[in-house]
């Protein structure tokens, strides 16, 4: 079983979690090593791409540096399904107790998606390791900063509508990381060499407002 403890000091550590949808067997890869190159070590492969699974255990298997989980994980089925193919955590864009259990019956990391303090609370009182708060641009960087008013001890990682003009407000408003999806890798893109060397300098460039905002 993987140190999670360990594991999710480098999810905070690095700051960023880049979200991967629409990657292919043939891509997945190539995109994982420009964004570990840059910086970005902790991979989120969302569940609705095709052959996901086979692109959670070919990134997971080649890639010993770098954390790949499973993202957009709506039932405990999906989520055990990813975990016995190599994923190291599970995001989930809601609430659900069942899919929580099934993430700490394995010993993954668990990261639910929750907006209101009920629903964080819960989240954390369920077993979620960091509460992904989404979508956190509804509220902006503010709102983080409110509900860690209460709920300090709770981890808080927003994503949605995230990009390099705003990230440097929400580390300061209290976040431990955030998800970054098309601001930081867009599939659509022909991935070839020009676009892999744009991926790693944007990923250094988010990991270095990262680091500026925390100093």
């Amino acid at each position: 079983m993987a140190d999670n403890k360990k594991l999710l000091q480098e999810i905070k550590d690095s700051g960023v979690v880049a979200i991967i949808r629409g990657a292919t067997v043939d891509n997945i890869v190539p995109i994982s090593k420009a964004l570990r190159d840059g910086g970005v070590k902790t991979l989120e492969i969302t569940v609705e791409t095709p052959n996901v699974l086979s692109l959670i255990e070919k990134a997971s298997t080649e890639l010993d540096d770098v954390i790949v989980g499973a993202g957009t994980v709506l039932d405990p089925e999906t989520a055990r399904a990813a975990i016995l193919s190599g994923a190291k955590f599970v995001f989930s864009p809601t609430v659900n107790p069942e899919t929580i259990r099934m993430t700490k019956r394995y010993g993954v990391i668990c990261i639910s998606g929750a907006l209101t303090p009920t629903e964080i609370l819960t989240a954390y009182e369920s077993g979620s390791d960091v509460i992904k708060v989404f979508p956190s641009n509804v509220f902006g960087p503010s709102y983080l900063k409110d509900v860690h008013g209460p709920l300090p001890h709770i981890p808080l990682m927003p994503t949605g509508g995230i990009n390099i003009s705003n990230l440097s407000e929400y580390i300061k408003a209290g976040a431990v990381a955030v998800g970054l999806g098309s601001a930081l890798v867009d599939t659509k893109l022909d991935m070839n060499e020009e676009t892999l060397v744009e991926l790693t300098r944007k990923s250094k460039e988010f990991v270095s407002a990262v680091k500026e905002a925390r100093s």
